[in-house]
């Protein structure tokens, strides 16, 4: 059967944008949740994708023997790349610059000395785009590139255009010093940011496809949620507003100011651990391939897999392509091996019932956690053990 036009044009502009940029400059799950459920040790062989590249080194603080971290988008590996040689090459405080402010008047100057310890298309591809980085009174932090970036800038600028009054509230709300307080503040700002413009705004299938949502799962999150789109990001919003303590969701706090605080970053920010995860860079290799194509490659075996929320599109788009993911993916695991997922659904029917069969899932493990995921975007994750 032909798509609609309208739905035609969503999947072209989709893939323009995939095809065309970097789409995630930091990662968009909880690593703290992760390693809980992973259960990560000396043993450990995990396949993951790569993203920014954020959670495979805060998961190399658990020891594990190796990461591979896929992504077939070739710019989410040379973030990474990036990440890396700052670690092998550069100081904690040149690492920070970088990605602790978003960039700054010496970034230019560090590249230009580390830039040999990349590989080729990643030197390229920053040799382009290292004005990512000049951070400056009239220039955009590097959280406001990308993708996902360019939709937190556009938030932002719209913000502190039409509501300048809300823009002042949002300092109070990230300084709050207990949840009572972060409450009453996020009630007081919740009905100023839901005018006609943001709602207009969220439920606009192209600012999802800058966020890296496709169509189908924009689809599955109608179908789940009684509010549809709309309905769906405010309660997800709300949740994280009014849940976690914002002190430590380093997640909202770098898209509503563009930068990390040294004590709300992620791990591989943090100076203490900047010895630890460049004696253990080695242990992390970076692969340009699809998640099949890297296994057909490296057919493990692998005791751990983080497969984030690339499925929902494979089950709509590419059903054969997602049965041969799991026949691969079961093919390399090793006996009890850890599979996490996350979904805009609600539930796992999007695995085939073939993979199915040979696995267990723990939703009395996971279904609690999704209260503490200091992210808030997703309908659902699963933890599955290979059988």
């Amino acid at each position: 059967m032909t798509k609609p036009l309208r739905s035609r044009l969503h999947d072209a502009f989709f893939r323009f944008v995939h095809g065309n940029r970097l789409i995630y400059n930091t990662c968009w799950e909880d690593p703290r949740l992760d390693r809980r459920l992973l259960g990560l040790g000396p043993d450990s062989r995990v396949v993951g994708i790569t993203s920014a590249g954020d959670n495979a080194l805060d998961y190399l603080l658990d020891g594990p023997a190796a990461i591979a971290c896929v992504d077939v988008n070739f710019r989410q590996n040379a973030l990474l790349e990036l990440k890396r040689a700052l670690f092998l090459a550069a100081s904690f405080e040149e690492l920070y610059a970088f990605f602790g402010q978003g960039g700054g008047p010496g970034c230019a100057a560090t590249y230009a000395r580390i830039r040999g310890k990349m590989p080729g298309y990643a030197r390229d591809f920053w040799d382009r785009n290292i004005g990512y980085f000049k951070a400056g009174f009239l220039s955009r932090s590097f959280y406001y590139h990308g993708a996902s970036g360019a939709v937190a800038f556009a938030f932002s600028r719209l913000i502190s255009a039409v509501k300048p009054g809300l823009r002042r509230r949002i300092p109070e709300l990230l300084a709050a010093t207990d949840l009572d307080e972060q409450r009453r503040v996020f009630g007081e700002i919740e009905p100023v940011f839901w005018d006609r413009l943001s709602r207009w705004l969220v439920g606009r299938p192209e600012t999802m496809a800058l966020l890296g949502v496709p169509r189908p799962q924009i689809a599955l999150i109608r179908r789940s949620h009684p509010g549809g789109l709309e309905g769906y990001v405010r309660d997800k919003v709300r949740q994280v507003f009014t849940g976690p303590p914002l002190a430590e969701n380093y997640f909202w706090r770098v898209y509503l100011t563009g930068r990390y605080t040294r004590q709300c970053c992620p791990e591989y920010l943090k100076e203490a651990n900047f010895p630890v995860l460049r004696d253990r860079l080695g242990r992390l290799s970076r692969h340009t391939d699809t998640l099949s194509g890297f296994l057909a490659k490296h057919p493990g075996p692998y005791s751990h897999f983080v497969l984030l929320d690339h499925q929902d599109w494979l089950a709509s788009h590419a059903p054969a392509a997602l049965a041969e993911e799991w026949d691969r993916i079961l093919a390399a695991a090793a006996p009890g091996a850890r599979i996490l997922l996350r979904t805009a659904g609600l539930d796992v029917s999007f695995v085939p019932g073939r993979a199915r069969e040979k696995l267990r899932f723990f939703p009395e493990l996971t279904e609690p956690l999704l209260a503490a995921d200091r992210v808030g975007t997703y309908g659902s994750q699963h933890l599955a053990v290979v059988a």
